[in-house]
């Protein structure tokens, strides 16, 4: 298992007041004891106190900060394979940006985010296809939203949801008449994700009329940089995983981690992290200084992060050789969690066209 990344915090917080960085650092080293049984029921189960701790620090530091922390958690979370929600998480981050601070209604539920008295997810997809404007079917009319969301994550036991809808963003209380939800399944079952139906739901609108797909965008570019944390974390852990193996395992006397088609593969797997590590780097800088870049380093982070994700779970289990493809071990699980992460906020070919239509805005500004 893949270590905590104490260097993010020299990277993100050089002018964080001692106190803020002692704190960080404290919750590096609980993160490290995290990790050293990441996939058990444990830690879902500690789950609670990476949030008390993340909540701790956030009130002993400026708003920018939070976002640093928030992002070193999102890579030992994906190391770990948690089956909880990055929503968690990625709140108290998202709280402070101009664009989220302005819904108030979002804004007066956040602390029961934060202390877990309630789970909130955001709806976005309606099943195949890219949404957009003029293919979003769901829609408000007098305060009453009507339409289908599929997938949701968590959508089975959220308590609030952040919808998108072809006229706007909205909140809506899930346990409420006129929202319907039923299971859906998924290639990794250790996150749930449901079919959300509205019939005359009571929606709260969020933002200023108008401006609701604009707040999507901002709101997906700081997910993504996030989620392409936990994908490096993930990463990450499948090279550790494949290492481990290939210097335990003997074929003909020795370590298959001599022959030469292990270590291309390994090295490989390297590359590709450590590419994918270094845009995540500049996804978290312009997400914790507001850098108008934001968009640009998203759509790098995410689709480096989805590619570097993918490739190493794969050959994770190359490596294990025929036993990497049974219950036996736990490749399986990297790879179904890289498969659910390239796809849970847009797919790689979402996130490639977001990146062209960012660097010819650069270009031509």
């Amino acid at each position: 298992m893949v270590g905590p990344t104490p260097d993010i915090l020299e990277l993100l917080l050089p002018d964080a007041p001692p106190p803020v960085q002692d704190r960080a650092r404290r919750i590096t080293t609980f993160l490290r004891l995290l990790a050293t049984d990441a996939r058990s029921t444990s830690m879902v189960a500690r789950g609670d106190e990476v949030v008390r701790a993340s909540e701790e620090l956030e009130r002993e530091t400026r708003a920018r900060t939070a976002a640093a922390i928030v992002a070193l958690l999102a890579h030992h979370l994906g190391a770990g394979l948690t089956a909880d929600t990055f929503t968690w998480f990625g709140e108290p981050a998202l709280r402070y940006q101009d664009a989220w601070d302005r819904l108030a209604g979002l804004r007066e539920r956040l602390p029961r985010l934060a202390a877990g008295e309630v789970i909130g997810t955001f709806a976005f997809a309606e099943g195949h296809g890219r949404p957009s404007p003029s293919s979003l079917t769901s829609s408000v009319s007098d305060g009453k939203l009507t339409g289908t969301k599929l997938p949701v994550a968590d959508g089975d036991a959220a308590g609030i949801a952040v919808v998108v809808a072809n006229n706007g963003l909205y909140l809506v209380e899930l346990d409420q008449d006129g929202v319907t939800r039923r299971d859906v399944p998924t290639l990794d079952p250790s996150r749930g994700h449901s079919r959300i139906e509205f019939a005359g739901a009571k929606a709260e609108a969020l933002g200023d009329p108008g401006e609701g797909w604009a707040l999507t965008q901002k709101i997906l570019d700081r997910a993504a940089v996030l989620f392409a944390w936990e994908q490096v974390g993930g990463s990450e852990a499948s090279l550790e995983m494949a290492k481990e193996y290939a210097l335990g395992r003997y074929a003909f006397g020795r370590p298959i981690a001599s022959y030469q088609a292990i270590k291309h593969k390994l090295a490989n797997m390297y590359v590709k992290n450590t590419l994918a590590k270094s845009n995540c780097y500049y996804g978290a800088w312009a997400l914790n200084t507001g850098a108008p870049e934001l968009g640009l380093a998203a759509a790098t982070a995410r689709v480096s992060a989805t590619q570097a994700y993918y490739f190493a779970s794969k050959e994770n289990i190359q490596t294990h050789g025929g036993m990497g493809f049974t219950w036996e071990f736990d490749c399986q699980l990297y790879y179904r969690r890289a498969k659910l992460l390239s796809v849970n906020i847009g797919s790689e070919g979402f996130w490639q066209d977001r990146l062209i239509t960012a660097v010819e805005q650069s270009n031509a500004a």
